[in-house]
């Protein structure tokens, strides 16, 4: 048993070793269609992780559409749905190449911590472009930043609600003005994917600025990207890990990477576009009392839920600052000052896609 574990690290070592010697574009570059799996070794401070990332080409020239899962690890639908896909699509079946990253906060997937890397305690969704003298999250970030978006055509991030968070499904793009192109096919990809319910944030960040959010870094370098939402408070529910998984095989179909059609479009309703936000953050730390779900409609003025203390006293009530619709919002009891409770969405008419 020894002699099997120290010849799995080896080989752990070794392929590391090989996959740090050598960056994706070289990888993309070989001839021939064929899957790699390969592992960025990360370290720190006596810290060390990996980063696993699957490369698949096929025969024909395409576009390289890049899927990332696992930045939040307490995030299970989009993990699973990924895994999925990973067993399920040959090099045979695409054009162009895929460039997955199965699980991209392995240790935070591994120690079930919600949100954070336990090596170091970031938030890998609030680390990008990263660094790679950094701590493991920056390095992580910086991994992804340099191997994976700037070789991408197509980013898609795939998120859900993680440990407190009650979430509806949805896909979400930045509206940038000035590439007006990738943000039409970001708009596309989003329909085809048969999630009803589509979201578009405002971008406006300057070239410098820090984006922080790994699907707005690759907005920012000027590549089409998109984010998928699905699944909530921290579990594993199937019929989320099929819709993203359907999500994935229309988008790749439209996209004109998957050549053989997993899934084909039903008919279905019109998509329901949102394109304003609203956050409702609570004032005050305590315990946190609401009936309302996410896919409920709410009204301006109307009483979201209440804040007790410990002994059961209210301390606030929290009222809705908008007419619209709950996105998402805290779905377990305990909530910290300044956190967002209730994230609010709605349209304004007339509004350019």
């Amino acid at each position: 048993m020894k002699k099997m574990k120290k010849a799995v690290l080896v080989s752990l070592i070794m392929m590391s070793v090989w996959s740090n010697a050598q960056n994706i574009s070289k990888i993309m570059a070989q001839n021939g269609a064929f899957r790699k799996d390969i592992v960025f070794t990360v370290k720190g401070d006596a810290q060390e992780t990996y980063l696993p990332v699957t490369v698949i080409k096929g025969k024909e020239k395409g576009p390289v559409f890049s899927i990332v899962a696992g930045i939040h690890g307490y995030e299970y639908p989009p993990i699973i749905a990924v895994q999925e896909i990973l067993k399920e699509i040959k090099p045979e079946e695409i054009k162009g190449t895929l460039i997955i990253v199965p699980i991209a906060n392995v240790e935070a997937f591994q120690k079930r911590t919600p949100f954070v890397n336990p090596l170091d305690h970031k938030n890998l969704n609030n680390a990008f472009p990263g660094s790679s003298d950094g701590t493991p999250t920056d390095q992580i970030a910086n991994i992804i930043t340099k191997e994976i978006i700037s070789n991408s055509t197509v980013f898609l991030d795939i998120h859900g609600g993680d440990a407190n968070e009650d979430l509806m499904p949805f896909v979400c793009y930045y509206d940038r003005k000035d590439t007006p192109e990738n943000t039409k096919l970001a708009y596309d990809l989003s329909v085809q994917s048969q999630i009803r319910r589509l979201v578009s944030y405002p971008y406006n960040l300057t070239p410098d600025e820090p984006a922080k959010y790994a699907f707005k870094q690759a907005t920012q370098q000027g590549i089409t990207a998109l984010s998928i939402e699905a699944g909530k408070l921290g579990t594993v529910q199937q019929e989320n890990v099929e819709m993203i998984k359907t999500a994935v095989y229309n988008m790749l179909a439209h996209s004109g990477n998957y050549v053989r059609g997993k899934s084909k479009l039903k008919k279905r309703k019109a998509p329901v576009f949102f394109n304003q936000q609203e956050y409702i953050r609570s004032p005050e730390s305590g315990i946190f009392y609401s009936d309302l779900k996410n896919g409920d409609w709410v009204r301006k003025n109307q009483n979201l839920g209440y804040i007790t203390d410990e002994f059961g006293k209210k301390k606030q009530n929290i009222i809705c600052t908008t007419d619209g619709v709950i996105l998402y919002k805290v779905g377990t009891p305990p909530v910290n000052k300044d956190e967002t409770l209730f994230c609010i969405v709605y349209s304004k008419v007339n509004e350019e896609k």
